[in-house]
């Protein structure tokens, strides 16, 4: 039995996990770098240890300290949340090695699913809908060229070891896949230190939609319905919603069976996310799965009443899930908007400092995951995203203006945050009629005058 969890992260997740094993009795140690000593995760977990200094590099990333801190605390577990060492198949595997759980899937699964090449293999030998492309990495210039030739222009040229958008090149004809390429190339061996590229037909204006994925010890795999993840800027999601817009039953259906069916072929145990392309014609293609609890998981707890952290920390403990896939209801719909430390007035600078005033929204249907307060100081070292506001309602309309008076609610003064380019957008007349897709936002911004955003 876990009786106690080391939390490997950061920010809000790490807080949210401690709320979860809270109410699981379930003790929690969390490790911190030295720029993250007034977190609140660390003021709120049972203990804390301090795993080095302000860079990921010497303390969120450093396997070998996280792993010691577990030893000395003596914890069962460890839950990576998600980025840092969360799909670090080498991590995983350490854990295992040291009699340590690892609160996600087995190392062999996130090896499998964190290669593109062998992951989009795996889930066509299932029956799963790719992307034409090439059959794993290209070896050179001119074996890619052909390749782009026959699947036909555009193409977008993707890092195999990529993620968060690095990596990835559009090009739309001969002369400009050999810049992109080259430069797809430099920016992998730079971002992951592996320059091998593999090629995709390029669908234009796609969906962007993601299945939740649960899968226990036991044979059992359900999926927990879609995420409409398409409102997003250079790769990099803003807003996401559920169920989204655009599916029909129908769809939804056949998706969520193609998305089991992929978490089955990677034998695969824990919570999981399947993501899919979607063209204007309904057609679907499997880009790839994370192996990991997801930014956006709160939405999906709103509409099915599913605690996603608990039921992960219940797999990891060997249980059965509760319940089976005619179980799962949809009753409302939820949205949820990442709330960035940055200035959209600037080109999304990063704004990093000290919060002077902090104000949460509430009333009915909101749910705000942060790890911000008066006073914190926000560190220039991780990533921007200081929480999570999420809104709810029996339908889409409600959740629209329900968030929108968050929004107009939700005050943090001394830093520039994303706050007013959310409340643009749930007042923009294409992201209320539900028509929204991955390029969006490079419309939306081309249109919209930035003093909106100040």
């Amino acid at each position: 039995m876990i009786q106690k969890i080391l939390i490997a992260n950061r920010g809000e997740i790490a807080l949210r996990i401690v709320r979860a094993c809270r109410e699981l009795g379930i003790k929690t140690l969390a490790v911190y770098s030295e720029a993250d000593v007034q977190s609140l995760h660390v003021q709120l977990a049972d203990e804390a240890i301090c795993i080095g200094g302000p860079r990921s590099a010497d303390s969120y990333l450093r396997a070998d300290r996280i792993i010691s801190a577990a030893e000395i605390a003596d914890v069962d577990a460890i839950h990576p949340g998600y980025g840092f060492l969360s799909e670090n198949a080498k991590f995983a595997e350490q854990c295992e090695s040291c009699n340590i759980k690892f609160i996600g899937p087995k190392s062999k699964s996130i090896k499998m699913m964190g290669d593109k090449a062998v992951a989009k293999d795996t889930v066509k030998k299932a029956g799963v809908p790719i992307v034409p492309g090439s059959d794993g990495p290209v070896e050179s210039e001119g074996e890619a060229v052909k390749i782009a030739r026959k699947i036909g222009y555009p193409v977008i040229i993707k890092a195999v070891a990529g993620g968060g958008g690095r990596g990835m090149r559009i090009a739309h004809n001969d002369v400009s896949f050999a810049k992109e390429y080259h430069v797809a190339r430099n920016e992998a061996e730079k971002a992951f230190g592996n320059g091998q590229v593999y090629l995709e037909k390029y669908i234009e204006k796609p969906r962007h939609i993601e299945f939740q994925i649960l899968a226990d010890s036991h044979g059992k795999v359900l999926h927990l319905g879609e995420r409409d993840c398409s409102v997003q800027r250079r790769h990099q999601k803003l807003i996401e919603e559920s169920p989204s817009p655009f599916l029909t039953p129908d769809l939804r259906k056949k998706m969520g069976k193609a998305a089991i069916r992929a978490a089955e072929a990677a034998d695969y145990e824990n919570a999981g996310t399947i993501e899919f392309l979607v063209d204007a014609k309904g057609n679907y293609y499997f880009i790839e799965m994370n192996t990991r609890i997801q930014v956006e998981h709160p939405v999906t707890e709103e509409v099915t009443g599913i605690d996603l952290i608990k039921q992960q920390i219940r797999i990891s403990n060997g249980e059965k899930l509760g319940f089976d896939q005619s179980d799962i209801k949809f009753t409302k719909h939820a949205i949820e908007c990442r709330i960035n430390a940055e200035d959209p007035a600037r080109n999304f600078v990063p704004s990093p400092g000290t919060i002077g005033l902090y104000y949460s929204p509430g009333g009915h249907g909101v749910r705000v995951d942060s790890h911000a307060y008066s006073g914190y100081v926000i560190p220039p070292h991780y990533d921007s995203m200081i929480g999570k506001l999420i809104t709810y309602g029996e339908n889409r309309k409600t959740a629209i203006e329900r968030m929108y008076r968050a929004l107009s609610e939700y005050l943090i003064r001394g830093v520039k945050t994303t706050i007013p380019l959310h409340k643009a957008i749930m007042a923009d007349p294409i992201f209320i009629e539900g028509k929204a897709t991955t390029a969006y936002m490079e419309e939306f911004l081309g249109r919209t005058p930035t003093d909106l955003f100040s």
